[in-house]
């Protein structure tokens, strides 16, 4: 398959208002763990995730890494470079990815012809921006054991609280990220945790037995 056909059927992916904007990008490819956007940097570009996965971060106070959340192909990510203003978070990829790299100005040029396409824009920034006060919400008002029983909590969906449940495979590293924290400190609470009966740990894997305690 030619290299012009492989990138057409990452483009046929794409849900039509994502790929018309993707169609005016610049197609780049990243190797894993590279960092393609940097917190505090000036950025102009939008990057449409065509193939791969994500993951958006910064730093907290403290030092400890913190993610936000990670996007999937067939999303979009950088959006607020619409302003011009610096970046408000880093991304790096968690395996080889193929963006379609889209400049501040044919963002606008899409925006304005494709009205459609406008209201969805506004509605994902929307929904970034309430993750990530969410996210600054928990570390401003949760210690350390709050902000992990609201990270496992929220995998749990939509299984009761008393049924056992086994979550998506995660690491101590990744859970400690998404909650701001060492992974000395995340190991040890879950250590605690599975001596209580509360959870069960495996390689890469953590089995909810029953609702977590608020306070420990």
């Amino acid at each position: 398959m030619s290299d012009a056909a492989a990138q057409d059927r990452l483009f046929d992916r794409l849900s039509p208002v994502v790929c018309a904007l993707a169609r005016r990008g610049m197609v780049r490819s990243y190797r894993k763990n590279t960092v393609i956007v940097q917190e505090g940097d000036a950025g102009d570009s939008t990057f449409v995730l065509l193939q791969g996965e994500v993951r958006l971060f910064a730093n907290n106070p403290e030092g400890h890494e913190i993610t936000f959340h990670t996007v999937q192909a067939g999303d979009y990510f950088a959006e607020m470079s619409l302003d011009g203003g610096p970046r408000t978070a880093s991304v790096v990829t968690l395996e080889p990815c193929v963006c379609s790299v889209v400049g501040r100005g044919e963002l606008r040029e899409h925006l304005a012809a494709r009205p459609e396409f406008a209201l969805e824009f506004v509605a994902h920034v929307i929904r970034r921006a309430r993750e990530a006060t969410r996210t600054a919400r928990e570390l401003a008002l949760l210690d350390v054991y709050g902000r992990v029983v609201s990270a496992l909590e929220g995998q749990r969906g939509p299984a009761t609280a008393d049924a056992p449940i086994t979550l998506a495979p995660i690491t101590h590293q990744v859970l400690a990220s998404r909650v701001g924290a060492s992974r000395e400190m995340v190991s040890r609470l879950l250590k605690d945790l599975e001596r209580g009966g509360y959870v069960s740990l495996g390689v890469k894997q953590i089995t909810l037995r029953r609702k977590l305690p608020l306070r420990w």
